[in-house]
């Protein structure tokens, strides 16, 4: 997982905008839909003026279209794509800059929604971050990809198999359709970490460094993706709240506010899974410190009930260890045999009182 770095740079044009991801090698692809309830047209690596084309027909005009973009650094190509629908400028820097958040705007009829998508690595486990942008306007969606993926390849063969609702609705469903499989994403990522930590739970009395090492590995990238869920939540609240003239957005028809408050409730879901699991992290890590200083205690415990055994039998052999000429029981004839009699007696008083005392 990569910390997000905001770097200053002066410009000398103020709409000279660099794509900030890592997909550079890639070429640009775009597949187009056009469908209604009857059928649909697709087109593969299709260029910009058949999509614009297909977006002044006429005779299209009821029909949805959805235009999907994958590959951000062809800044050239996403100009012209917001320049078509009449997007403010600055937006352009919103979609190619990947440090971005989660964020929804509405420029008069047409709508803006970006959103982060997660994936664990399948290697190491680690969280992969990809920005997903989004424009309506009218029936048409844009969505741009930083790269090729199967984030929506069900929602593709629905609208070639005419299944569910996708080929009756409008661009506003299939936005909802799309950022419902963003967010299962979410769910997947939220699962392979569920397991990660039911396995640090298990190695939590014997683990050790590593242990700690995986303790907070885990809390981070739990802490970033609730980072990346927080302003999707707010953003999803605010469309399926808008049911006021002044608050409603003009691309969200009010038959889709249900749906979109359903991906409300997946947000709130997974925030509180989240919370379990940094809390389980939390009880995991305070458990291990507990046992170490448990077993610590216990250690030093042992380690003082034979030094205390051990005293009184070196204060005698301390005694008689001195080299004094007039001193009468070194002539005493059994007096080795005493001194071995006290000690031993001494040491077998204290361990009896020590278990009475149920010291160990």
């Amino acid at each position: 997982m990569k910390r997000i770095k905001y770097s200053k740079v002066r410009r000398v044009q103020p709409y000279n905008f660099e794509y900030t991801g890592e997909h550079t090698t890639d070429p640009v692809e775009m597949q187009l839909f056009v469908f209604d309830e009857e059928g649909y047209e697709e087109y593969k690596n299709v260029g910009l003026e058949r999509v614009f084309s297909e977006c002044k027909d006429e005779l299209q005009i009821n029909d949805t279209k959805w235009l999907n973009v994958h590959g951000l650094h062809d800044v050239e190509l996403i100009q012209k794509i917001t320049s078509f629908f009449n997007v403010e400028p600055y937006v352009v820097g919103d979609i190619i800059n990947t440090s971005r958040r989660t964020r929804i705007e509405e420029f008069g009829d047409v709508l803006f929604f970006s959103v982060k998508s997660v994936l664990p690595e399948e290697d190491n486990g680690a969280i992969k971050t990809e920005q997903i942008s989004f424009l309506l306007k009218d029936n048409v969606i844009v969505s741009f990809q930083e790269k090729k993926n199967d984030y929506f390849s069900h929602i593709r063969e629905r609208i070639r198999t005419g299944s569910g609702l996708v080929r009756k609705k409008k661009n506003d469903y299939l936005l909802y359709l799309m950022l419902d499989a963003i967010m299962e994403n979410f769910f997947v990522t939220i699962e392979r970490f569920e397991d990660k930590v039911e396995a640090l739970h298990d190695g939590k009395i014997s683990g050790g460094e590593n242990f700690i090492t995986g303790i907070e590995k885990s809390r981070d990238e739990l802490n970033y993706i609730k980072r990346s869920i927080n302003p999707l939540r707010d953003a999803l609240y605010n469309l399926k709240s808008a049911k006021d003239e002044d608050d409603e957005y003009e691309t969200i028809r009010k038959s889709t506010h249900v749906f979109f408050a359903r991906l409300h409730q997946k947000c709130l879901e997974m925030l509180d899974q989240i919370d379990y699991d940094l809390t389980s992290l939390d009880s995991a890590s305070n458990f291990h410190f507990s046992a170490q200083s448990q077993r610590m205690n216990q250690i030093m415990k042992t380690l003082t009930i034979f030094s205390v055994i051990f005293m009184p039998l070196t204060f005698i052999v301390g005694v008689y260890g001195m080299n004094f000429d007039n001193m009468p029981e070194l002539r005493t004839e059994n007096g080795y045999f005493w001194v071995w009699g006290i000690m031993v007696f001494t040491t077998i008083c204290m361990v009896i009182y020590f278990k009475k005392k149920d010291w160990f």
